[in-house]
């Protein structure tokens, strides 16, 4: 029995973490999350003064 529990979650749980691994980068290389990738890129770049933060 635990044999069998082993191996299915070895297997099945190897195919969800590429699942996830693949559904991360489609989600970052996506046309439309361009720009907010590139503002959040930038954020550090930017000057503001003492009394925004």
């Amino acid at each position: 029995m635990y044999e069998t529990l082993s191996s299915f979650a070895q297997t099945w749980g190897l195919g969800f973490f590429v699942l996830m691994f693949l559904v991360a980068v489609a989600y970052a290389v996506w046309p439309s999350n361009k720009d907010k990738f590139r503002a959040a890129a930038h954020l550090p770049l930017e000057e503001r003064e003492p009394s925004d933060v």
